[in-house]
């Protein structure tokens, strides 16, 4: 088991570590997203300074990381219990996160890890994954803050897990509340400028 985690805990924070943005804006646009608007390495940023098309590219590759990473510990899972399962699969998810935000592969400054959390929560719990992913669209499309949105889905996922849906399992609920206050943590900057009136806006159905 100890084995176990951490080759799973070392493989999802490489998968992490993948920076979509910064590689997707070096090798077709020629541009570091770093070094413009929020400055951060995500899909958001992504999107305003490269555009749809990018933004769409990373999005899915920082998904689809969080969920590949969740879905590791499953390669083996006739080795261990329902516990132990979900345990590995809560590391393989903390770790990937863990690699988003701090890449290996790009100096270590990474995303924000909303996009990876979603492709996190899909492949632990896909009802309360598709609660957090409409609340973000409907916070977003109405407000055009997609801090805000990330932020009030992050919150409903604790919530849902436990009291929605009643998860009886206390790794599985503290890693909802664990997963929840580090995206609220990732946009303490996000949250002064929302208060200050000064956030960016997008427009989801803009050209």
């Amino acid at each position: 088991m100890i084995l176990f985690t951490g080759i799973f805990a070392i493989v999802a924070y490489l998968l992490g570590s993948i920076p979509s943005a910064v590689w997707v804006g070096k090798s077709f646009y020629q541009t570091d997203v770093r070094e413009h608007g929020s400055k951060n390495a995500g899909a958001t940023n992504t999107f305003r300074i490269l555009g749809k098309k990018a933004g769409i590219i990373v999005l899915l590759i920082d998904i689809l990381k969080g969920a590949a990473a969740v879905f590791l510990p499953l390669t083996q899972a006739a080795r261990f219990n329902a516990e132990e399962l979900i345990i590995l699969q809560l590391v393989a998810g903390a770790s990937v996160f863990l690699g988003h935000v701090f890449p290996l592969f790009a100096q270590f400054r990474g995303g924000k890890g909303v996009a990876t959390s979603l492709g996190i929560i899909i492949a632990i719990h896909p009802p309360a994954a598709g609660m957090c992913a409409a609340l973000f669209l409907f916070v977003f499309i109405i407000s055009h803050y997609v801090s805000l949105g990330a932020m009030c889905a992050a919150c409903l996922f604790p919530i849902a897990v436990i009291f929605i849906f009643g998860s009886t399992s206390l790794y599985l609920n503290l890693f909802s509340i664990l997963i929840a206050a580090t995206v609220i943590v990732t946009h303490k900057k996000n949250i002064l400028r929302l208060w200050k009136g000064e956030e960016n806006k997008m427009n989801l159905f803009k050209r």
